[in-house]
């Protein structure tokens, strides 16, 4: 049997394996596969493009990645929950003192986060967001770095790992970090790789973190944990969470913060 005989006979035990380590790992490369089959790059890819196609994974640039619900785009998001999100944006902004390093991740709850910090002075604030980047820089008393990378026009913000390796070099006293949802069982978990290992990294690096979220990621099940979640300092939300979900998300560390309306 020729090579490209044999690549068509083993093509669904290919497929499976190519899910099973997307499921295992989060992600695959091109490379990776064509080594460990035996097939050329291109033979890969077409699996990949077929798999994409039945809406199992998502091709990205060198692999693919797993298939996963996308977060509400920045111009939609921003107009649900607003009144919630301004509350939490107030909350948190109780929190920030003149004159401290802020991280603002990106999302519309953060961004409402940035409004309410109006009129605070000599912050320096340090975000992957856009739409943060250039209210903040029209703050009179705030000195703005835009953390770089390649940008998301979904989200409007700057993703990948010149976005992580930025974030090392700041130090910061507040953190403030969206997320896809809260889980039945208290975790905090994320829509993307991408987004998960950020929102890990500045929980790592700031001398506080806390998940900013409203009352509608409550219960919902995104893909991915967000590695080291548990080591933030607290959870601010627009309404109590149900009693199993916030004694569960309790027990691993963060408060629950309850911003009122």
């Amino acid at each position: 049997m020729s090579r490209s005989a044999n690549s068509r006979a083993l093509a669904p035990r290919r497929h499976e394996e190519i899910l099973r380590r997307l499921a295992a790992e989060g992600s695959v490369s091109i490379a990776e596969l064509s080594a460990h089959f035996d097939v050329s790059r291109e033979t890969i890819r077409r699996d990949m493009k077929l798999l994409a196609d039945r809406g199992q994974l998502d091709v990205v640039h060198g692999g693919a990645t797993l298939f996963e619900p996308i977060e509400p785009a920045l111009v939609h998001g921003s107009e649900e929950n607003a009144t919630a999100k301004a509350a939490i944006g107030l909350k948190a902004a109780e929190l920030v003192k003149d004159g401290m390093v802020v991280f603002l991740d990106s999302g519309t709850t953060t961004l409402a986060v940035a409004h309410a910090l109006d009129g605070l002075r000599d912050l320096t604030v340090c975000t992957t967001g856009l739409a943060i980047a250039l209210h903040m820089c029209r703050q009179p008393r705030a000195r703005v770095h835009m953390l770089g990378g390649e940008i998301d026009p979904a989200e409007e913000a700057a993703v990948g790992l010149d976005a992580l390796e930025a974030i090392g070099r700041f130090r910061v006293d507040i953190a403030f970090l969206g997320g896809g949802g809260l889980s039945p069982d208290g975790e905090v978990t994320d829509f993307t790789r991408n987004g998960a290992e950020q929102r890990s990294r500045m929980i790592a690096m700031a001398g506080k973190a806390y998940f900013v979220l409203d009352s509608s990621k409550f219960g919902r099940l995104t893909p991915l944990r967000i590695p080291g979640f548990h080591q933030a300092a607290g959870v601010i939300v627009d309404a109590p969470p149900a009693p199993t979900i916030s004694e569960a998300l309790e027990r691993k560390g963060p408060r629950v913060i309850v911003a009122t309306r």
